[in-house]
């Protein structure tokens, strides 16, 4: 991992992402990191996203469930670019309970450049890369 988190989102558990475990369900932890992602994409480009044009698409999740996230948990979903390359650029993502300092759960995923019309691969545009690198203090 990278260094510390800059951008963090505070996650409401409902009871609807409860289990029969009483554990918030995998299913229910993809959406808190989406919402995580989504909001940091919207504050460090300075944009409101539109998905319907939108030219950044998810293309990899991967997942450690660490520790079960329960009902009373007071979680956040914490975000950053690690590393951005031509054509996609690589996220850490992390739940975690802020009474405990517990991460509940650390996800990586990848976002590439996607152009609707065509549905073919695109390259980052160079004005996201400069932002993310500015943002996380990222080198060239």
């Amino acid at each position: 991992m990278a260094g510390k988190f800059q951008f963090s989102v505070p996650i409401q558990i409902r009871m609807s992402d409860l289990d029969p475990f009483v554990h918030v369900n995998n299913g229910a932890q993809c959406h808190y990191l989406d919402y995580g992602r989504s909001n940091y994409l919207e504050h460090v480009l300075g944009i409101q996203i539109d998905w319907a044009t939108f030219d950044l698409v998810l293309v990899h999740v991967g997942m450690d469930f660490r520790q079960n996230i329960g009902f009373h948990d007071q979680l956040v979903c914490e975000t950053r670019v690690v590393s951005i390359g031509n054509k996609s650029f690589r996220m850490e993502q992390q739940l975690r309970d802020l009474r405990t300092d517990t991460v509940k759960t650390f996800s990586e995923c990848v976002l590439a450049g996607l152009d609707r019309n065509t549905l073919k691969s695109i390259p980052i545009q160079e004005e996201y890369k400069t932002k993310f690198r500015s943002f996380e203090h990222l080198d060239d």
